[in-house]
């Protein structure tokens, strides 16, 4: 027993004497430190980083295209670009663009033009019988691109009072085009846009830019060819998506800003037919590169596009790469 305590003493007094020197040691003390950090991290768990996920042709493309991009995209690793990408699982096959105007009638009005019985009674003497004002609605870049893409279907995304529309319907008219053009916006204007246009009425705090923009199209004789889509440019966008319902030629001309302009942008770039044309106005404003120009350089920058320039409008050709 005695021998027992003596061996355990001097065993003690052994590991003292070596933690004193360690510790009396600069060098000796760092090397030990180094050398638990490096056992500690190589024996700590991996973390685990998902992949990314996979990319969806865009609508229209069919099932051919969609085996294609599956089977050809390089899987990138995941980036901060992933958490402002658009991520709507649009619809496999396309609306053919004989069929877009009674869908979007059936799906939204519920079977019946919103010109039928317009304009309601109570509403009648608040119009006037035609006001129509839009920024760059007559640029060249109209009659440019309807004469060369030759639209069935034309999808704008900020209408107002729908200058731009009816200027494009009567264009595809002298073309002698049967084309259909959806005016996407959600006719509630700016907060403080009255102070411009007051003679735009108001009833019960409604202002009435979407009757008026009905009493516009009916006074220009387009009711055959212009349909409003009256939401906000986000859900119109991902309802068109999910439907299946795709233009050949999309103008963008709704918010200014960088994120709004991103956003519309990107949700309409997946309702763009192949080979069709994405284009928009605003691309030198007093913002300079932090509204739309940003964001349309940096669109067609990731996507490997090439950004042309008609007058104030940028013109992005799908068909067509940097």
């Amino acid at each position: 027993m005695r021998a027992k305590e003596d061996h355990h003493r001097f065993h003690h007094k052994a590991n003292m004497y070596i933690t004193k020197k360690l510790f009396n040691n600069p060098t000796a003390y760092i090397i030990l430190l180094l050398l638990s950090y490096a056992l500690g991290y190589l024996s700590s768990p991996k973390p685990h980083t998902p992949p990314p996920p996979p990319s969806r042709p865009r609508a229209g493309a069919g099932a051919s295209a969609a085996t294609a991009t599956s089977n050809s995209t390089i899987q990138l690793p995941p980036s901060l670009l992933d958490n402002f990408r658009v991520t709507t699982r649009c619809a496999a096959d396309s609306v053919p663009p004989q069929l877009v105007r009674q869908t979007i009638i059936d799906r939204i009005f519920n079977g019946t033009s919103p010109y039928v019985n317009f304009p309601p009674p109570h509403i009648s003497h608040l119009l006037r019988r035609r006001r129509i004002k839009g920024w760059g609605s007559y640029g060249a870049v109209f009659g440019n691109l309807i004469d060369k893409v030759r639209p069935r279907v034309i999808i704008e995304v900020g209408s107002f009072l729908g200058a731009s529309a009816l200027h494009m319907a009567n264009l595809t008219r002298q073309l002698g085009l049967d084309s259909q053009i959806l005016c996407i916006d959600d006719f509630r204007g700016w907060p403080g846009f009255r102070d411009k246009f007051k003679d735009i009425r108001m009833v019960n705090g409604n202002v009435l830019l979407y009757f008026q923009f009905l009493q516009n199209v009916i006074y220009q004789n387009a009711i055959d060819s212009v349909l409003p889509v009256p939401f906000s440019s986000g859900s119109a966008l991902t309802k068109l998506c999910e439907w299946g319902v795709v233009g050949d030629l999309i103008e963008i001309d709704a918010g200014h800003d960088f994120n709004s302009a991103w956003a519309d942008i990107n949700r309409a770039w997946r309702i763009l037919r192949p080979g069709g044309v994405i284009f928009g106005h605003d691309y030198f404003t007093a913002a300079d590169n932090r509204g739309v120009r940003r964001a349309v350089n940096l669109f067609a920058k990731i996507n490997g596009l090439k950004v042309q320039i008609d007058g104030q409008h940028w013109v992005i050709h799908s068909a067509v790469n940097a």
